[in-house]
């Protein structure tokens, strides 16, 4: 994020609600990530306790929360330039940046740990290794770098299944590998099409999702 440029792009902070700190942890991407977590634990060849998997699929979601705020962080400055994301939280002015970082990374040690001690330290590498690739990899590294960010970064997104099967079995198998290829395989064409969607919109070549 640069910090130069924040004060010109962000808007003057108002009062922040429960919806702003919920809206944070993208909801809608939440949603495909228990999807497919789901998915990969319900695929295990092994009974795996309600209570346990209902923990583990928690974990998974606030992991993917947690990206989702450490990524709208960081691009504060871009997602201020574009009509699509301007008003969201950070780049409004209703949460503040630093708030934004604080909440990203004690959901994401919450996430992990909880993990690490419901089910296996395995599946709770996994979700670190998932959020730091998010958060880092495809964020601060890809996004503003090359426009085959998304191809690369959909990575994060396709591995919840695995982390879903390793957090219920404690080892790895094809079954949950063929799942992260197809959610990897079909996250790009998803983003090309919004990406076509709003091009013509203001700032649309500095921002992505």
């Amino acid at each position: 994020m640069s910090d130069a440029s924040l004060p010109n792009s962000l808007s003057v902070p108002g009062e922040a609600g429960m919806g702003d700190y919920w809206a944070l942890l993208k909801p809608r991407v939440m949603s495909l990530v228990v999807f497919t977590a789901l998915v990969g634990l319900a695929a295990a060849p092994v009974h795996v306790h309600p209570f346990i998997a209902f923990v583990a699929v928690l974990c998974i979601a606030v992991g993917g929360g947690a990206s989702g705020a450490l990524n709208m962080w960081w691009d504060a400055d871009i997602d201020a330039l574009m009509r699509r994301t301007r008003g969201r939280p950070v780049p409004s002015g209703r949460v503040q940046p630093e708030e934004a970082m604080a909440l990203g990374l004690a959901l994401s040690g919450f996430a992990v740990m909880l993990l690490g001690l419901a089910t296996n330290w395995l599946a709770a590498g996994l979700l670190a290794f998932t959020i730091f690739f998010y958060a880092v990899v495809y964020t601060m590294w890809l996004k503003r770098r090359t426009p085959q960010n998304i191809v690369i970064g959909g990575l994060a997104g396709a591995l919840p299944p695995l982390v879903g099967w390793v957090a219920a079995t404690g080892s790895f198998a094809w079954a949950p590998v063929l799942m992260v290829a197809l959610v990897f395989m079909w996250t790009p064409p998803h983003f090309w099409a919004l990406a076509l969607f709003v091009r013509g919109t203001t700032g649309w070549r500095r921002s992505r999702c």
